[in-house]
């Protein structure tokens, strides 16, 4: 392998500092709400519906902004500046949590910070796409998914640690995570320099319907396929009610996250760097099957332990799939729309999420657990059969 071949193997710098900014922004995040659903029914007195309420709303606001500020990235021509906004914005509420006197902070609070992730998801995942030459970039985003998931385990940890050092002092513990939020915020705007991108082409309104109508036929077959996908994966709260279930007790639950984001981390990047030299299609349809065998081996097994072990898989798959389906709608997306692209594909997501998590919680309180996962699988069994009935996707657009 020559020189010149390496050195554009090699990940730029630019991606390394993407991903430890997502880790700690995550880290941040991950303190404040590994502890936030007891802290409002212990401390501010809410019910479940209300904490269920508040997630909820959340939740969705975040895929919602997501397709604008991807929209907007591409008619500026520029990804930082939104980026920058975005972690600035989840910055700025973290000392909300600590001082919010009552549920109307943390609400509103909650909101601007999912304000925040929707603006700058998008734009930071186009921006991998720039910083990163099309055969890396797998292991591109398998690097930056894994220093995020890394944050994302080392937060539920830390305020496990602080709650027992300072006694359940929530609001203390709330104050440390302002600390990673303003290092992240610090490390985006000192150490990434947005590549020149010259404007070849007349600038338009990229949500506009002819260029809606650009984005090829291979992208929306993506968007289909993580939508089913999606289905199959609902939301993680209901493998820590499968291991409340199996009889762990409420203290230890966090473990149950810890394991799934170590099984996480360790397996994007190399899955990553693998989805650059192997056809995504058949290494998505593995995925599906890991993630079918923890749906099974979740509602097969009634104790705890089997519980951890699906987390385990579970993490995997994810491991496995998350990095690899958004390198797909960067190769499917033509270079110009990719903040666009990236946007409708989580909005599409988050509505699916939102679905899969409202039918198994229908589930769960109809049938029970088994089913719940049972459905799961059955899901993962006919996002397959949609893939294996598609030809192979196109290549990336120029």
């Amino acid at each position: 392998m020559t020189t010149s071949t390496l050195a554009k193997r090699q990940l730029p710098t630019g991606i390394w500092i993407l991903g430890f900014v997502s880790l700690l922004m995550d880290i941040s995040s991950e303190i404040i709400h590994s502890l936030l659903p007891i802290y409002l029914v212990s401390v501010l007195g809410a019910s479940a519906l209300m904490v269920g309420l508040i997630e909820g709303a959340a939740e969705a606001t975040a895929p919602i902004i997501k397709v604008f500020s991807g929209a907007l990235s591409d008619y500026l021509g520029k990804r930082k500046g939104l980026a920058v906004i975005g972690y600035g914005l989840g910055a700025l509420t973290k000392p909300v949590f600590a001082l919010a006197p009552g549920l109307g902070w943390i609400l509103a609070a909650r909101l601007t910070d999912r304000v925040g992730k929707g603006i700058r998801g998008a734009p930071r995942d186009a921006l991998v796409a720039d910083l990163a030459a099309p055969e890396i970039r797998g292991a591109a985003y398998g690097l930056r998914q894994s220093l995020d998931t890394v944050g994302a385990f080392i937060g539920p940890l830390m305020a496990i640690g602080l709650m027992l050092l300072w006694q359940n002092d929530y609001q203390a513990v709330f104050w440390v995570a302002v600390v990673p939020a303003a290092l992240a915020v610090l490390l985006l705007v000192v150490g990434i320099r947005e590549p020149e991108k010259p404007i070849t082409e007349r600038r338009t309104n990229p949500i506009s319907r002819a260029s809606l109508r650009r984005l090829s036929r291979a992208y929306w077959a993506v968007v289909a396929i993580g939508a089913v996908f999606t289905l199959a994966r609902f939301s993680e709260a209901f493998l820590l009610l499968r291991a409340e279930d199996g009889g762990l007790g409420v203290a230890w639950l966090p473990v149950i996250l810890v394991v799934m984001n170590i099984a996480y981390s360790l397996s994007a990047y190399p899955f990553g760097k693998l989805s650059d030299r192997m056809d995504h299609r058949q290494l998505l349809i593995m995925g599906l099957v890991v993630l079918l065998i923890a749906d099974l081996v979740l509602a097969l097994g009634n104790h705890w332990l089997w519980t951890l072990v699906g987390s385990v898989i579970w993490g995997l798959h994810m491991g496995m799939t998350q990095g690899l389906l958004a390198t797909m709608v960067a190769h499917t997306a033509p270079k110009a729309l990719r903040g666009t692209a990236f946007g409708f594909f989580n909005l599409v997501g988050g509505v699916a999420l939102f679905l899969a998590s409202a039918v198994a919680g229908l589930l769960w309180t109809w049938a029970g657990p088994a089913l719940t996962f049972y459905a799961g699988a059955a899901f993962c069994l006919l996002t397959i059969g949609l893939m294996m009935c598609q030809g192979k996707p196109a290549v990336e657009p120029t």
